[in-house]
């Protein structure tokens, strides 16, 4: 099968890698000639393990190509999925449509026979209508068309199982046509009995963005039991594993930290607020979640200020700059949020992180770059951890010690028993414990 994937950002590039790997022919498309230029040439223009070796292995067997001409790789094409960036709209919450009504538009212009036209990008309930309505009057019905939704689910950092093996698939298409096209698309999953959930257009639009919003509450519950555990002396920890060993609510998600960033939580949490408020619902719950979120960075810096002491003329060293591990993702980083307002009140940050300070030196991120974690922690007041990346896992305390002003650790991440810093001669702070 013949497939185009409009978009080579973060789901577009993983999405088309996958699917190559699964025999079929794949065209990726990006009106950027300079991020096209680079995937020719074997660059991969953003970090996510086992990309690289994924779309060199599949360019070489003449199954994945790259080019700017959305035309031809419309034309000849079954499926076409557009996977272009949907950002909040910086004016309000809700997503941004202009790059998909413009490729919808593009679509329109190429279609010279039946298509499956698949939004895969996370667009809010109506979009697919609204894509359907776009190619209909553009092409003025010259040629048969389906509109398809199928959300992706794809976690940074481990994209590519997520994508090999995911939890479900999900179809939302009217047409009989539509759905076996995709299902087919999707047959390799079926050796491994992935579920696949076909519904109706706006459900499966719904679906993306309310699993999100939940994911998202489960973190800011579990940020606010850690909150109340410090008050009354409880461990966090030993919460979530009595919590999470419940089937009916899980033990993922439930990791006190300094708050969700990324890509998507933040902007899906606020894009669903703005639906429910075009639509005359109020959804409260979603609308806690976020409230406490966009409060954790701050009460990370007073906890930080609160064993520190006064912040001004403080040396800070700063571990882990992208939003979690396995990424370089900056987008909504509580770990830069919390950089900048130790900036703010006069605290030099000396910060190191594995992936992520080239992004940060693009944004101009004011903090000392520094070569490693034990260069970052040098001279340091107090060292923080801010993204449980595995090479923080089994620090050289000693070493630490040594290189240290004040043997104090702020970990924000939790990764370490409290019990066994203590021990090595640190004061240590955890979340919630």
């Amino acid at each position: 099968m013949n497939v185009a994937i409009v978009g080579t950002g973060y789901v577009g590039l993983v999405t088309g890698a996958c699917f190559a790997e699964f025999g079929m022919n794949v065209h990726c498309v990006d009106s950027d000639a300079g991020k096209i230029a680079r995937l020719n040439k074997g660059e991969i223009p953003i970090y996510e393990p086992g990309l690289d070796t994924l779309v060199e292995r599949n360019a070489k067997a003449g199954r994945l190509a790259f080019s700017t001409d959305l035309s031809r790789a419309v034309s000849e094409s079954l499926v076409v999925f557009i996977a272009v960036g949907t950002p909040q709209d910086p004016h309000h919450g809700r997503a941004d449509l202009s790059y998909v009504v413009a490729v919808a538009e593009q679509i329109a212009a190429a279609l010279n026979g039946y298509k499956v036209v698949v939004t895969k990008s996370t667009v809010p309930v109506g979009t697919g209508a609204r894509i359907k309505g776009i190619i209909l009057e553009r092409s003025k019905g010259a040629h048969p068309f389906s509109v398809a939704s199928n959300p992706e689910f794809l976690r940074e950092g481990s994209a590519i199982e997520d994508f090999m093996r995911p939890n479900r698939v999900v179809i939302g298409a009217e047409e009989p046509q539509a759905i076996a096209i995709l299902k087919d698309l999707y047959r390799p999953l079926y050796l491994i009995e992935t579920p696949v959930v076909v519904t109706d257009l706006a459900s499966a639009e719904l679906i993306k963005y309310a699993a999100n919003a939940f994911l998202s509450v489960k973190i800011s519950f579990i940020n606010e039991m850690a909150d109340l555990c410090e008050k009354v002396g409880a461990d966090v920890h030993a919460i979530a594993k009595g919590m999470g060993l419940d089937n009916r609510i899980g033990r993922k998600f439930l990791h006190p930290g300094p708050g969700y960033g990324g890509s998507c939580f933040p902007k899906d949490t606020r894009a669903i607020l703005e639906t429910g408020r075009e639509h005359g619902q109020e959804l409260r719950v979603i609308s806690a979640a976020v409230a406490v979120n966009d409060k954790r960075p701050a009460q990370m810096v007073d906890k930080i200020r609160a064993v520190a002491g006064d912040l001004k003329g403080a040396v800070v060293g700063l571990l882990g700059l992208s939003f979690k591990p396995n990424t370089d993702d900056l987008r909504e980083s509580a770990s830069v949020t919390i950089a900048e307002a130790l900036r703010r009140e006069g605290a030099t940050v000396r910060a190191y992180d594995p992936v992520g300070m080239p992004g940060a030196k693009e944004q101009k991120l004011d903090v000392v770059f520094c070569e490693n974690e034990y260069d970052a922690a040098a001279g340091t007041d107090v060292l923080v951890l801010a993204t449980e990346w595995n090479q923080f896992r089994s620090l050289d305390f000693e070493r630490l010690k040594k290189t240290m002003k004040r043997p104090l650790i702020v970990d924000l991440r939790n990764v370490y028993e409290p019990s066994e810093v203590q021990a090595r001669g640190f004061r240590y702070i955890g979340v919630g414990r």
